[in-house]
């Protein structure tokens, strides 16, 4: 299955690591650390139209990406469930 991230970004269910909530997340340092080095190595993509509200993380053998969606978790979490039945 698949889960539509926003702008047009769909991923494959099975390259999902995590997702996650910005807002709460970024409070931690090492949140902050993780997100800054991902965007130096250019591995984060900006699936938002507007202010990110979560961010996934996705590992296709090697590769990480970092995607930044408008979407929140919620919103993102029920509609990789809906995608499962």
């Amino acid at each position: 299955m698949y889960l539509h991230l926003g702008k047009g970004t769909v991923v494959s269910e099975k390259t999902i690591v995590g997702i996650f909530d910005l807002d709460i997340t970024s409070q931690s340092h090492l949140t902050r650390a993780f997100l800054a080095a991902a965007e130096q190595a250019g591995e984060v993509e900006n699936a938002a139209d507007d202010i990110p509200k979560s961010f996934v993380v996705c590992r296709d053998g090697e590769q990480r990406t970092v995607f930044l969606s408008q979407m929140s978790c919620q919103t993102l979490l029920k509609r990789a469930a809906e995608g499962l039945k």
